[in-house]
């Protein structure tokens, strides 16, 4: 069955444009979306339940769920359980649970967080911020983008201030939305965005 519509519940504004920047350059255009945001990691966990008990009571056939949230420092395996044991609890069937065709709902994380996803594909940092040096991911703190310490957002900001970007601090919205209008949805080196981005490939083939 064709997947038409895919509704993304994110835990914040900044992905959201994120996402309106990078979908419409992925997803072919019979099938829409839509991305609801929520007031954090913490709001979005509170209110996925009783959001995807709604959902369960009208959800067409052909429109997907895909849940993406930041891993943090959570545990990958809880955190996914969590989302998992939430799907189920709502009624809706999850992907890995059915057959490829009938799932309903999935939950992706961003490891750690989406701007670990930015330093994945520095090619597209550059192009959005001319001006950044090109040897980032050459550095030994940046190599592994989904392994980043003390904070991706934090690292991302530090990097872009040193070359003369957002003096007054990163401004989150602004910076993915020009990332997600240069990524390169298949030159990552982050698997955690590859996984996302496969994931979608699969629900629109």
């Amino acid at each position: 069955m064709e997947v038409q519509h895919i509704e993304f519940l994110v835990e914040e504004s900044s992905t959201e444009a994120f996402l309106r920047a990078l979908l419409p350059r992925i997803l072919p255009a019979s099938c829409t979306f839509d991305v609801h945001p929520f007031q954090g990691k913490d709001d979005l966990l509170k209110k996925l339940l009783g959001r995807l008990r709604g959902y369960a009571t009208w959800l067409p056939d052909t429109w997907r769920i895909v849940v993406l949230v930041d891993r943090d420092d959570d545990d990958c395996v809880q955190l996914k359980r969590t989302l998992d044991d939430m799907i189920d609890g709502a009624g809706l069937r999850r992907r890995g649970q059915v057959a490829a065709d009938l799932w309903q709902v999935v939950g992706r994380l961003a490891i750690e967080e989406l701007e670990a996803w930015y330093f994945a594909d520095w090619a597209a940092v550059c192009a959005a911020y001319p001006r950044v040096a090109t040897n980032i991911p050459a550095q030994s703190a940046y190599r592994d983008p989904d392994a980043i310490r003390g904070g991706t957002w934090e690292a991302f900001e530090r990097v872009l201030k040193r070359h003369g970007y957002f003096t007054t601090g990163l401004r989150k919205i602004e910076a993915a939305r020009a990332i997600g209008a240069t990524i390169d949805p298949t030159a990552s080196r982050s698997s955690s965005f590859r996984k996302f981005v496969t994931t979608i490939q699969q629900l629109i083939a």
